[in-house]
């Protein structure tokens, strides 16, 4: 059986989490991995490279806007019409109501936060309670959709065919009805959802005028930069670098967490990291527990050393 990904794509980019959702798709896939997505990113090359064979391009210029409701429409039609019974989908805060939705058009069951591939019987790895315990469960419907984390499988080339053809699916107008008024982003900035590493600074830091010890490191390795609540709710970094339970959870290769105590909010934030690097002078401060990899000592003493250490090394 075929089995169809929606590419989600910002700024004419298709998002590195959509091509890992080929990659998986692929490891499912009896037949033929076909995908969709909103008009022509520049790196849809890429989406054939992870084993794509059928790109369904949608021209409707009404789609670049961020609607669940005409998406979820549209990738439901598109199911239908390729015959597919398996839906796989990115996590990402658009994709979690894209999910929901298309699982009640299509009546389709659906398991997310998933990470790693299906064992016998269709039974699911699934992270829970934010990132703090893990559930397996069964999915038995007809037809699945399936939303993966980011990094739940290892991205490797396996090229197909990557034919682009036009899709034009029949939506109604209330799926439109979401008007889009203003749009914010950040520049010049890895963003914590997208990044491979994360560098973060606590509290230890003792003020905001000291943070170059944070955005020095991740420069050196092309990281994101993030941070604890307390920071954020003093004021020191903005908001949108706060990693944590009630911030931004992440799942990078790397994450370095530097002079922060692991509060069990953070912690939460965090615990989808493939290896976490902490540095802390406090032997006894909770996120060593959590830590693949700990250095006691003074941050202000560790960390340029082991920026140009980086910084030679690569």
């Amino acid at each position: 059986m075929s089995v169809l990904v929606f590419l989600e794509s910002s700024e004419g980019i298709v998002k590195k989490s959509s091509l890992e959702a080929v990659v998986y798709a692929r490891s499912l896939a009896a037949g033929e991995v076909h995908a969709m997505v909103a008009g022509s990113p520049s790196n849809l090359s890429e989406a054939a490279e992870m084993g794509a064979a059928r790109i369904h391009s949608i021209a409707d210029a009404r789609f670049q806007n961020a609607d669940a409701a005409a998406f979820s429409e549209a990738l439901a039609q598109l199911a239908s019409q390729i015959g597919t019974g398996i839906i796989v989908l990115a996590k990402s805060a658009f994709t979690d109501s894209l999910a929901a939705r298309c699982s009640v058009l299509w009546k389709a069951g659906l398991a997310t936060n998933l990470t790693g591939l299906p064992e016998s019987g269709f039974q699911l790895k699934r992270s829970i309670f934010t990132g703090k315990a893990f559930e397996t469960v069964s999915l038995n419907a007809e037809r699945k959709i399936i939303s993966i984390r980011k990094n739940a499988v290892e991205v490797s080339p396996a090229p197909a065919a990557g034919e682009v053809v036009t899709f034009q699916p029949e939506v109604s107008s209330a799926a439109f009805a979401l008007k889009s008024l203003a749009l914010e982003k950040t520049s010049g900035e890895v963003l914590l959802s997208d990044a491979e590493i994360v560098v973060s600074g606590g509290r230890g830091l003792k003020g905001p005028e000291n943070w170059a010890l944070v955005t020095d490191m991740a420069k050196v390795l092309g990281a994101a930069t993030g941070c604890s609540k307390p920071v954020s709710d003093l004021h020191w970094r903005p908001h949108h670098e706060h990693v944590g339970q009630t911030g931004i959870k992440v799942s990078p290769n790397l994450y370095f967490a530097i002079g922060i105590s692991g509060a069990i909010q953070h912690v939460a934030g965090i615990s989808s990291s493939k290896v976490i690097v902490a540095i802390n002078k406090d032997a006894d401060a909770p996120i060593f527990k959590v830590a693949n990899y700990g250095i006691v000592g003074d941050a202000f003493d560790v960390v340029p050393k082991l920026t140009q250490a980086l910084r030679e090394a690569l």
